[in-house]
């Protein structure tokens, strides 16, 4: 592919944004390997071609167009749908159409680069004359992730259930991954294991995400759980317990982490990962207190069109996310019922612990709010460590570095900041090692008991 920079300002606008995805093909960057397999299979579930395109394999193609200056997930992604529609391309020949994929880049508001990666992406597609026609679907955390626009008026509320579910599931699913495998009897069977359990729960998504049949879902996933539990070597003593949080792309990706679970498992670790659903709970959560706060503005102004307005927003907001905690606690609380995985934080609660210790606040946004909040909660768990995982000089995560660095020192808990981009430093293993010494260190003189916040 030869590219030639033409910007035409208009294509931003219209070929960025939510198109119907019927008859088309919605192609899907991979994030957490196993949500994404579910909400594809959701959407398949619902009639739409959804397909999760391999990632990293075109790096090279990410690195070539873009400046160094964007943040690592925009490198990979970019290189994931150039290296995609390279091979469609080489595949199909004189048949490859282009106005047939919808590639999905969600976006967000506020200072994050990654409010910016779809409409760069734009530029970069626009200088292929070739790939023009390929439309760039974009969700946005302005109205909570809605669906509207994709699909017919009628599933529009039932697809976005369904997807959420699915990531809901997907969060069990890594974090019954990360609860086994320190404690496996074989290397190598709980990889196997869950990557077989992903594909059950892919097609369970796709036969019965469509009719909202969830119990059905968790009737497989009980069954995968208590297979699961075989696997599961009791001679092995407990392992200290470390807690991540971070950029939601780049500690949920792999490969952009350079697997740091496995590496941190391997010094003798058992780790716990922020979920995937914690952050679309996030943004629901803040769309309403958004609207909470216009509300009040405007009735001190009584103005009383955009109180209606408001007043409208917040019963939605608030519904969504009312519904949201709701199926994310009865999915945990039944398969905690059979093995006892890490429970999810609410975000009220995270809200509450900043505004308690003055240490950030909501309104200022970003991931930080989740980080911050989230530390101190694993310090309240007593967890025996905590790594702080992002791309190399994202904002949002060298704030939440700044704030809790000297929290973590005063406590004498290990913490660890892991940035990433396309390199591989020679001291981070090192790090890791001496970060688990200390975490070892910590295990043996608290064990896993009530942290320094308890409020108990």
């Amino acid at each position: 592919m030869e590219s030639e920079r033409v910007i035409d300002f208009q294509s931003l606008t219209e070929n960025v944004g939510r198109f119907d995805l019927r008859n088309k093909t919605f192609l899907i960057p991979q994030m957490s390997k196993i949500g994404v397999h579910l909400v594809a299979a959701t959407f398949r579930g619902f009639g739409i071609n959804a397909k999760v395109m391999d990632t990293c394999r075109g790096l090279d193609l990410g690195k070539e167009y873009t400046s160094g200056k964007e943040c690592y997930p925009c490198q990979i992604t970019t290189g994931d749908i150039l290296y995609f529609l390279k091979k469609e391309k080489e595949r199909l020949g004189k048949d490859f159409s282009p106005g047939n994929y919808v590639f999905f880049m969600p976006e967000t508001g506020g200072p994050c680069r990654f409010g910016m990666y779809n409409k760069y992406q734009r530029i970069i597609l626009d200088s292929f004359p070739e790939l023009k026609d390929v439309k760039i679907g974009s969700l946005t955390t302005r109205d909570g992730y809605s669906l509207a626009g994709i699909i017919e008026k009628e599933q529009v509320r039932d697809l976005r259930k369904a997807a959420y579910f699915s990531i809901v599931i997907a969060d069990i699913l890594d974090r019954l991954l990360w609860k086994i495998r320190p404690y496996e009897k074989e290397p190598g069977m709980t990889d196997d294991f869950i990557e077989r359990s992903m594909h059950v729960m892919e097609d369970s998504f796709e036969t019965y995400g469509a009719n909202k049949d969830f119990d059905k879902i968790l009737d497989k996933l009980e069954e995968i759980i208590n297979e699961g539990k075989t696997i599961i070597d009791p001679g092995i003593p407990p392992k200290p317990i470390i807690g991540i949080v971070g950029e939601i792309y780049v500690r949920t990706h792999v490969q952009a982490n350079q697997d740091i679970i496995r590496v941190l498992e391997r010094y003798g670790a058992e780790v716990i990962n922020a979920s995937v659903a914690e952050w679309i709970n996030y943004t629901t959560y803040d769309r309403f207190r958004e609207a909470r706060i216009g509300f009040r503005f405007s009735l001190k102004q009584l103005r009383l069109g955009p109180m209606r307005e408001y007043l409208k927003k917040i019963i939605s907001f608030k519904g969504d996310l009312l519904y949201q905690e709701l199926r994310q606690k009865q999915a945990y609380k039944r398969m905690r019922s059979l093995i006892d995985l890490s429970e999810d934080h609410k975000v009220a609660d995270l809200d509450n612990i900043l505004k308690e210790k003055d240490l950030f606040c909501f309104d200022v946004g970003t991931e930080a709010c989740l980080s911050i909040a989230g530390i101190v909660e694993y310090a309240r768990e007593g967890y025996n460590g905590v790594v702080n995982v992002y791309p190399f000089t994202c904002m949002p995560s060298t704030i939440t570095s700044a704030i809790v660095k000297p929290l973590m020192n005063k406590l004498r808990i290990p913490y660890l900041d892991a940035p990433y981009d396309s390199a591989f430093q020679p001291g981070r293993e090192a790090a890791i090692r001496t970060f688990m010494y200390q975490a070892h260190q910590h295990f043996k003189r608290n064990g896993i008991s009530t942290g320094p916040f308890s409020t108990s």
